[in-house]
């Protein structure tokens, strides 16, 4: 751990207690990382996570509960922490929330939910966490989808966030340049939405995909872990991981 350059810097992963978010927060921890697991409504998850952590290495992690809706819950993930760790390297914008909205059904609720969520948070973590990456040369990773750049059929108001949010990077790269690095990665199909019992589209989308079977959330982690610490020339980059799915029709 000597050696290791991202030993004791600190990462703040948003949506970090289940699913993708719990894989990417045990990876940069396993990366010699302290992290801050941000959640909503999964409590019980983040304290277990948080358990796990600190167990191998104590003091090493931490959660703090927001609903990014909040406008002013952003600030007081940032406040938290800098206070329970006195600095901010990495700012992993994972939170997502996902779901069909046909254009024929799709409400103003939805619609302010979706950009919500999937870009307007991004945004304003990456304001208030500006300064304190700046002080330490840190970095922001986005988690967009490949649906960013290609539509998926009755999920419009998703995409165009996703869409918003590839560009978000884009912009912020620039931006946020010379003492900033943000870059993003766009998993293909990695984890089935929760709620997603049709085997039917799912083997289709399998067999769409050029390297023929589904991906795995620490596939997604490591691509984040390379963006952090080794991806030191690259700013406002997309990584796909999606076994080649963006490359065909």
């Amino acid at each position: 751990m000597q050696d290791n350059p991202l030993t004791d810097k600190v990462a703040l992963i948003t949506g970090g207690a289940r699913r993708i978010g719990r894989e990417i927060a045990s990876r940069l921890h396993d990366e010699g990382m302290r992290v801050m697991i941000h959640y909503r409504g999964s409590r019980d998850d983040a304290d277990a996570l948080v358990t796990e952590l600190n167990g191998s290495r104590p003091d090493s992690a931490a959660s703090v509960p927001a609903d990014l809706a909040d406008n002013g819950a952003v600030e007081q993930i940032m406040l938290e922490t800098v206070h329970a760790f006195g600095r901010l390297d990495a700012l992993i914008n994972n939170a997502s929330t996902f779901y069909p909205t046909p254009i024929s059904e799709a409400t103003e609720q939805q619609w302010e939910d979706l950009m919500t969520v999937n870009l307007k948070a991004p945004f304003f973590l990456a304001q208030a966490a500006a300064s304190v990456l700046e002080e330490y040369r840190g970095c922001i990773v986005n988690i967009v989808d490949i649906y960013g750049h290609r539509p998926l059929k009755s999920h419009p108001i998703y995409c165009a966030a996703k869409a918003g949010l590839i560009m978000l990077t884009r912009a912020l790269a620039r931006d946020l340049a010379p003492s900033v690095r943000v870059n993003a990665v766009a998993p293909g199909a990695i984890l089935w939405p929760e709620n997603d019992a049709d085997e039917v589209s799912q083997k289709r989308i399998i067999a769409r995909t050029p390297l023929k079977r589904m991906g795995s959330p620490a596939e997604i982690a490591a691509a984040v872990a390379f963006l952090i610490r080794d991806a030191s020339f690259s700013s406002g980059q997309v990584i796909a991981v999606d076994g080649g799915r963006s490359v065909v029709p």
